[in-house]
């Protein structure tokens, strides 16, 4: 195939991944508790209030806790008239198709095989949690095409490093001046302003920035502290930039502060069942492979494989620099990404965020990761080595037997894996069409008796709930948190909890304010019958679908 059919049928691919998603969600995307602040914050941008949580009831604070890029991206959509929530609909489906493109031409470089970096392409674009991740108002979608676009730029770097040791090494003593001053340079820049983008659509990026660091210095020949500075030289401006203004206008640059909170091992479980979903697409295998624990020894044995191929590699690029040996520069760094964002998650459950689970938005990265592996495996195994064809006369019988079926076996696991795939992605593709939405977006929270009294109460009357994000993005109206104990996102006491709880008493009974509790039936169910006793005399509005609103007629 010729690199302009290559490229005319990559195009074809992305374009299709994009209608696939335009498909599938004719409601529009779907709605989660982030998604609140990702909206209402490009509204907050587009009204002239600076990036504010303005789906809360409350003074006007800029937000710190969500990283800005999506809302940001979503504000300048918003410039041509669109709302931030359609604009995200548009944003998603130029995001699934740009993905599907960019890891084809990852897979591509990565094996030198174009027949790899279409089925790479195939398998992103046929992924059902992937489908699913870029069918909501998610920060996932954008920091994937960041990274992948930061790995690309990456390995043009790497080959310019590569290209131009060789030359040099014919003509000068010396390779690490001409290598940057020729372009290797300017790409470590743009990597490095990839990289602190993608840092800004999601905290977690922090891991994508300790990659790129690591493999500059693992891969480098000369010149290391050259080419780091100039990384981060494209790295810190933007990230500086954020923490300088969160340092102006908020008393925390990022909303977290430092708590151990172990995580839980239910947690654990989450995560595992969703790497199930992610690897087949019927509830029975899914299930067997969650409960037999088959699943946990794959993934720990694989996991000390790679750790233990990582290591042997850095070994040698450190210290034996046997040049034969050294590793495939992208594979190399991705597997060491896979390592960094996964200490990168745990560190941030278990000090930073005690509310994170191991959701499939969560892991995705790690999904895409696991995809170049294992597309770089498939090609590896099927590619025959040109020294087998000198020595095949001398091997046993049974050597040459392996390397006869390793061709038709890899081509066999292949097709096992792009069918189960696209199963799923059709089946996938019909659910969410069907559906009619997601999370806040569905049916079911559309056409809620309480947001629709909640929708026409007068602009005076305050409205508390236990899922401010719900209100605020089916009617549009923002409220306040309900008191709770335990701040979900440090795992500590709550502050200021009984004056808090006081307040909101005296303007519910006052007729200032009402409480909308979502999937409960009754306040003992979201307080405790001892405090529910304090609200004595508060009427029961409206009792339906499974949520209860408070107040006084």
């Amino acid at each position: 195939m010729s690199r302009i059919s290559y490229f005319l049928l990559l195009i074809i691919l992305s374009l299709a991944a994009g209608f696939a998603l335009w498909y599938a969600t004719p409601a529009g995307l779907g709605l989660t508790n982030d998604s609140a602040a990702y909206i209402g914050g490009a509204r907050s941008l587009l009204a002239g209030t600076g990036y504010s949580d303005v789906w809360l009831d409350s003074d006007l604070e800029a937000v710190t806790h969500y990283p800005p890029l999506l809302s940001l991206t979503l504000s300048g959509i918003g410039l041509l008239g669109l709302d931030p929530y359609r604009g995200a609909r548009v944003l998603n489906i130029l995001l699934f198709a740009a993905n599907t493109g960019l890891i084809g031409l990852l897979g591509f470089r990565a094996t030198k095989s174009q027949a790899a970096g279409i089925f790479l392409a195939l398998l992103f674009a046929t992924n059902a949690q992937l489908l699913r991740i870029h069918a909501q108002v998610l920060s996932e979608p954008l920091f994937i095409f960041l990274s992948l676009a930061s790995f690309l730029t990456f390995s043009f770097a790497l080959e310019y490093q590569s290209t131009l040791k060789t030359n040099n090494d014919k003509n000068r003593p010396s390779t690490s001046g001409y290598a940057l001053r020729s372009g290797t340079g300017t790409w470590l820049l743009l990597t490095g302003l990839l990289t602190a983008l993608a840092f800004l659509a999601r905290y977690s990026g922090l891991a994508l920035i300790a990659t790129f660091l690591l493999a500059i210095f693992l891969l480098s020949q000369h010149s290391r502290l050259k080419r780091i500075a100039l990384f981060l030289a494209g790295v810190i401006p933007p990230i500086a930039i954020w923490f300088i203004r969160n340092s102006l206008v908020a008393d925390s640059a990022t909303n977290r502060v430092i708590q151990f909170n172990p995580i839980q091992i239910s947690n654990i479980r989450v995560g595992l069942f969703n790497f199930a979903q992610f690897i087949s697409p019927f509830p029975t295998w899914q299930d067997w492979l969650f409960k037999s624990g088959a699943l946990s020894v794959l993934l720990i044995t694989i996991g000390l494989f790679l750790l233990a191929w990582l290591v042997y590699h850095a070994w040698n690029l450190l210290f034996a620099r046997e040049i034969e040996k050294s590793p495939n520069p992208l594979t190399f760094t991705t597997a060491i990404y896979i390592f960094g964002y996964l200490c990168a998650v745990l560190f941030s459950m278990s000090f930073f965020d005690a509310s994170t689970k191991f959701q499939h938005r969560i892991l995705s990265p790690l999904y895409v990761s696991w995809m170049i592996l294992l597309v770089y495996f498939l090609q590896t195994l099927n590619t025959k080595d040109t020294k087998d064809t000198k020595v095949e006369h001398k091997k046993s019988v049974s050597i040459r037997l392996i390397h006869q079926i390793r061709v038709p076996f890899s081509l066999t696991l292949v097709a096992i894996i792009l069918a189960l795939s696209t199963f799923n992605f059709q089946r996938s593709l019909t659910e969410l069409r069907e559906i009619d939405g997601l999370g806040y977006a569905s049916w079911r929270w559309r056409q809620m008796n309480v947001l629709a009294i909640i929708k026409d109460l007068p602009p005076e009357v305050a409205i508390y709930s236990n899922s401010p994000p719900a209100v605020y993005l089916v009617t549009g109206r923002a409220s306040r948190v309900i008191p709770t104990t335990i701040n979900p996102v440090s795992g500590l006491p709550r502050t200021g909890y009984e004056q808090a709880l006081a307040e909101m008493r005296e303007e519910l009974l006052a007729g200032r304010a009402v409480l909308a509790l979502f999937d409960t039936s009754d306040i003992e169910g979201a307080f405790g019958e001892e405090i529910a006793l304090q609200f004595d005399g508060l009427t029961l509005l409206e009792k339906s679908q499974g949520n209860v609103l408070y107040g006084k007629p």
